[in-house]
């Protein structure tokens, strides 16, 4: 059986406190986006991994799909399966393309197994696996809180604009993106500012990784400005990660752009 495993992007994303177990609690809006990963299980004697495509850090012993396996066969018996990802999402980009392998993954063994889990049921397991992989079991627009785990309806539709993400060839790691960031609460939800027409977004919506990563990344920072010049009405960081995104309202192409970075369109 196979899946197509989608990214996501982050429109906004405030870090709003430090949490007594170390985590942050944050407000967002996850998205999601048509840039796919392509996940296969196949009966094997034994369980495995095999990564194709883009190279990721790390062995496939270690991959996020096979803990989503072993994490559902402790509570199911689950015959050996050979796990087959071919990785296009890129990785450190803040696009969630882990998370949302080991979500389809879930949803995967639970059609061909014929688990009968409840949605709630695979959000609890793929809770137990990443803050937001959860998000993609449902993998519609949600405004996240919490540690990006707590999800509520959002209205938010970008299908008639032109969505264009933008990944320098740089790898942002959590540590990078939270290193000197400064926790705060605006008094304004994110759920309410996302109500805001777009063309509002630029000056009201925040990435508040922004304010570190470009410090270490100015490259990351120079993409965005590039993004506004070419007439995009809002652009910005995607989750903690190097990718940056730019809503346009017609098609676009970018081939200054395409020199130094790798250039997704109509996603």
């Amino acid at each position: 059986m196979l899946a197509f495993a989608n990214a996501k992007i982050n429109l906004g994303l405030y870090v709003t406190e430090k949490r007594p177990d170390g985590y942050h609690n944050l407000e967002t809006v996850f998205y999601p986006i048509k840039i796919n990963d392509v996940i296969e299980i196949t009966d094997a004697e034994e369980t495995t991994c095999e990564i194709k495509g883009i190279d990721i850090p790390g062995s496939a012993e270690d991959n996020i799909c096979l803990k989503a396996f072993e994490l559902l066969k402790k509570d199911f018996d689950l015959p050996s399966q050979k796990i087959t990802l071919l990785k296009n999402i890129p990785v450190g980009a803040g696009l969630g393309g882990g998370s949302s392998d080991a979500a389809f993954l879930i949803k995967l063994l639970n059609d061909k197994f014929e688990l009968e889990l409840s949605v709630p049921q695979m959000e609890d397991y793929a809770r137990q696996l990443g803050a937001d992989c959860a998000f993609f079991i449902s993998n519609k627009p949600v405004f996240a809180e919490g540690k990006g785990d707590e999800f509520s309806d959002v209205e938010v539709d970008l299908s008639d604009y032109r969505v264009v993400l933008v990944k320098p060839p740089v790898h942002v790691s959590t540590a990078d993106a939270y290193s000197g960031i400064m926790p705060h609460n605006s008094g304004v939800s994110l759920k309410e500012l996302i109500r805001l027409p777009l063309k509002d977004w630029k000056s009201n919506l925040n990435n508040d990784f922004e304010s570190t990563v470009f410090l270490k990344y100015p490259e990351i920072a120079a993409v965005k400005d590039l993004l506004y010049h070419e007439g995009a009405i809002f652009a910005a960081m995607s989750g903690s990660g190097s990718s940056v995104f730019a809503i346009f309202e017609n098609e676009v192409r970018l081939p200054e752009l395409e020199k130094n970075n790798k250039v997704f369109y109509n996603i």
